[in-house]
């Protein structure tokens, strides 16, 4: 027996399961990477330069002083090259660079050219000051109503202090993440699968509420946060799809017996006014005929004493004295 037909046989078992894995891809690889960048060639090529035109420089000016070029003029250009390489740099225009001297906070550049003191001074941060984005998701997190849920969402949020995010927190990368995903948590754990469901703006709005009051001091500043997407176990859909069905039938039926209701007093204001007016009542049925004939497209035969006894009325009331 083949390898496949045995584990077809084992599938086929009283009281196996056969479990289908869905491929998707997670939340948390929509994340911006710790080291994004546009173009991370300008650096390099620009330190390359530097290094280059110091040395050339160095060797020019020996040349046209001393006019020769030896192995202590090339050690010298190669130590001042060197030396120039660690003081100029560029930061693009996205980026702020935290510097520190002597291991305490210096001060804050970028964008554009700057320099630093070599073996004094050192580059301790590279901020990135674009909007990054933040996947994060709690998986079976009970509801108030202990109903495990699969929630993801997406986090934007941007540095405004490079030095806070610096010298307040060791990663922030990796610190809003999961601050962001403790604050789903309990968002979740506070509110019922309806309201979780039906109120996603709300809870969009208290994650960010949550959130900013952590990061804030870490000088990162949070945009929005987004649910990207609920999973509910499927026997929970059902249920609640029939809990819902149920409620629009009976909205249906209250708005059906609304309408009954203005309709039966309708019905009850205009016999009040048939019982005192008998020519109105009269006026009713003949409209009533009238509009049967043109329905059927057919004739109506009406007994003659029926029709006299309209005319009479009509006399009769055209020789009532009118009030003045």
């Amino acid at each position: 027996m083949s390898e496949r037909e045995e584990k077809r046989k084992r599938q086929d078992l009283p009281g196996a399961r056969r479990v289908e894995k869905k491929e998707h891809a997670r939340i948390e690889t929509y994340n911006s990477p710790k080291t994004k960048h546009t173009n991370e060639n300008a650096s390099i090529v620009f330190s390359g330069l530097v290094f280059i035109l110091f040395f050339a420089l160095v060797v020019a000016i020996s040349f046209l002083g001393f006019g020769v070029i030896n192995i202590w003029t090339l050690s010298l250009a190669l130590i001042v090259a060197v030396l120039m390489l660690f003081t100029v740099h560029i930061a693009s225009q996205w980026e702020k660079v935290v510097i520190l001297r002597f291991g305490r906070y210096s001060r804050t550049v970028g964008p554009g050219f700057y320099c630093t003191i070599p073996f004094i001074e050192h580059i301790a941060l590279k901020a990135d000051q674009r909007v990054m984005l933040t996947g994060f998701g709690a998986e079976e997190t009970l509801t108030a109503d202990l109903v495990p849920v699969n929630v993801d969402a997406a986090i934007f949020w941007v540095v405004w202090d490079a030095e806070k995010a610096c010298i307040e927190v060791e990663d922030y990368y990796d610190s809003v993440a999961l601050a962001a995903q403790t604050a789903l948590r309990d968002a979740i754990g506070r509110k019922s699968i309806a309201e979780v469901v039906m109120q996603r703006v709300q809870l969009d709005q208290e994650l960010r509420t949550a959130v900013e009051e952590k990061t804030t001091s870490w000088g990162i500043s949070i945009l929005y946060v987004e649910i990207r997407d609920i999973v509910i176990p499927k026997d929970l859909q059902k249920d609640m799809a029939a809990e819902a069905k149920a409620e629009r039938e009976k909205d249906a039926r209250i708005v059906l017996a609304e309408v009954e209701s203005d309709i039966a007093s309708m019905l009850l204001e205009a016999t009040k006014i048939y019982r005192e007016d008998e020519m109105a009542y009269r006026l009713r049925s003949m409209h009533l005929l009238s509009e049967g004939v043109k329905e059927s497209k057919g004739t109506i035969v009406i007994p003659s004493a029926y029709a006299e006894g309209f005319a009479e009325e009509l006399v009769k009331a055209s020789r009532e004295p009118r009030p003045s």
